[in-house]
């Protein structure tokens, strides 16, 4: 197993390279809209974060079709997607030449035309009916987009694909089991599954009252193209991920924390990044089914 985390333990706390850590507190502070200003934090299990600010904000499960529109648009410029998530993910795809691929969450459907070009058979699906719709706008009505829950059994046949792509998706879910157990049933053997999740570290770091070691439910607010939106995520140590991983049959190759793809505007970088750097944001797992 290729493993590529910069971190060191940390017996009193979470895992974390110092480094790191001061790179995403010094963002969180210059950059707001990244680690969000206003923040409900609801815990699960263990200690619960202290809210910061927005205490009587109501916590709701996260809802594309509210803001389809306005998050496909940000997407299409914004650091995190357009140049950050998008262009590593497809790095870590490799050649897609006659591969056929299940996009997971497959938003508005901008990846799927990425691996379309590159020669790649795509399948996608969303929970999100709004987004589904944009897709078919930008991808025609020939390629398959189906609206689907990944919490629910999903309507594929057994086998069918070579690899599944799964951005910025997982953090939305508290149970893994499932949805990583229809994943791995609906890949070939020996099929690769690519995942991209919020970084584990970030969480203790903007909320040092938390407990990185805890199953944690957290709503923070978002402005995608002026609108502001709350969206709801679970955070789950690293050594939680691995082991669902691998309690669904897969086996970890590589954890990947790249940098930002090499054209990225440097207006768009965080103070004091240099351009080709990493910075903590999200991290990549490249899995095979076993």
């Amino acid at each position: 197993m290729t493993v590529t985390l910069r971190m060191l333990a940390n017996p009193e706390g979470p895992l974390a390279a110092e480094s790191d850590v001061l790179t995403a507190r010094v963002f969180a502070e210059r950059h707001p809209g990244c680690f969000r200003t206003t923040r409900n934090i609801v815990g699960m299990r263990g200690r619960c974060p202290r809210p910061i600010s927005g205490q009587g904000a109501t916590v709701t499960d996260s809802d594309y079709d509210d803001f389809a529109e306005a998050y496909a648009r940000q997407n299409e410029t914004g650091l995190f997607n357009a140049y950050y998530e998008q262009p590593a993910m497809l790095r870590l795809a490799g050649d897609v030449r006659g591969r056929r691929i299940l996009d997971v969450g497959c938003g508005s459907g901008p990846t799927i035309a990425k691996l379309r070009e590159a020669g790649a058979d795509v399948s996608g699906f969303d929970r999100s009916a709004g987004m589904i719709g944009f897709a078919r706008e930008r991808l025609g009505q020939h390629v398959d987009l189906r609206v689907a829950d990944l919490a629910d059994p999903l309507p594929y046949a057994d086998a069918e694909f070579d690899d599944a792509i799964a951005s910025l998706v997982l953090h939305y879910l508290e149970d893994w089991a499932g949805p990583l157990t229809e994943l791995r049933r609906v890949l070939k053997p020996g099929g690769r599954l690519l995942v991209s999740v919020n970084h584990p570290v970030i969480f203790p770091v903007v909320y040092p009252d938390s407990d990185y070691f805890a199953i944690t439910k957290y709503t923070e607010d978002y402005d995608f193209a002026g609108h502001k939106v709350w969206l709801t995520f679970f955070h789950r140590p690293l050594h939680t991920m691995t082991d669902s991983f691998s309690a669904a049959g897969f086996r970890i190759t590589s954890i990947s924390e790249p940098p930002p793809a090499p054209d990225t505007p440097i207006e768009l970088l965080p103070d004091g990044l240099e351009p080709g750097k990493s910075f903590l944001c999200f991290l990549f797992f490249l899995l095979e089914a076993n």
